[in-house]
């Protein structure tokens, strides 16, 4: 046997929401890679949605891709429910969509901040609640929700988006205690200041130079940003048996020991997917 056998993903079938782009769909394609049986696709763009469920078909992975908006509770319950008619059993879900839109204490509205909680925290809850009815009868399943150093308390700018992560991170905890006998395991990563196409436009449309990666790495700790390709291990180990007794943790994934994410005074990582 292999060394690393156990974080191999053989015959499971996961769901990955947010991953017609970035992160999400770097967590998929790694998956396909350690031998998932089948992967849900989920986002809002069809044509890209239709892209990478080609690209993992190309690895060898059964994909199905899910159009949904994860603000609408029918939306992400159809999720679950296609990915059992599909495939009949449901053994990883992965919570990487998000909403990053920015917003003072001052200027969030209350819109803004009810589309968030519900993007950032009710889509999580509803998907893990359906999620874990298919899982108990298979035996048990894992979880991973994508957090953000936010969640420890973010910039001004970030007031209503930090306030949902960190209700994400309690939300994360509280699942991974009443889920355990059922042997269904949650976990989340608090990630740090990544590179992806939305932060790239994220930063242009907020004024910052052409260059603002290139100044970004230079002023990180570890001499750079973080990338999908970083994260995308540690969300997959936390899927595998190489994982089998964590559960309830949020793990800070960063290289800004010193603090929580405000540290970085122009981020916000992701845009909703």
């Amino acid at each position: 046997m292999s060394l690393f056998a156990d974080q191999r993903l053989d015959d499971r079938v996961v769901i990955v929401t947010g991953s017609t782009q970035g992160l999400g769909q770097a967590i998929a394609v790694r998956a396909a890679e350690l031998g998932a049986a089948g992967i849900v696709v989920s986002g809002r763009n069809q044509e890209r949605g239709e892209l990478v469920r080609r690209q993992l078909a190309e690895l060898g992975t059964e994909a199905l891709f899910i159009p949904a908006d994860l603000a609408d509770e029918q939306d992400c319950r159809s999720i679950v429910r296609a990915c059992e008619e599909r495939f009949g059993r449901l053994d990883a879900l992965v919570n990487s969509a998000g909403l990053t839109s920015r917003g003072t204490l001052d200027d969030t509205s209350a819109e803004l901040w009810d589309r968030m909680f519900a993007i950032n925290v009710r889509a999580p809850f509803l998907l893990m609640q359906e999620g874990a009815r298919v899982m108990r009868r298979n035996g048990g399943g894992s979880v991973v929700n994508i957090i953000t150093m936010a969640s420890h308390g973010g910039e001004p700018v970030l007031t209503a988006y930090s306030s949902s992560k960190g209700a994400l991170a309690i939300l994360t905890k509280s699942a991974g205690y009443q889920l355990r006998r059922d042997r269904i395991r949650v976990n989340g990563l608090n990630i740090g200041w990544t590179a992806t196409e939305g932060e790239d436009a994220t930063q242009l449309g907020t004024g910052q130079p052409a260059d603002w990666r290139e100044r970004a790495d230079a002023a990180s700790p570890l001499g750079r940003l973080l990338t999908p390709a970083d994260i995308a291990p540690m969300v997959t180990y936390l899927l595998s048996d190489a994982s089998r007794l964590v559960t309830g943790s949020v793990i800070d994934f960063d290289q800004t020991v010193h603090g929580p994410y405000g540290a970085h005074p122009t981020t916000a990582p992701r845009g909703e997917t």
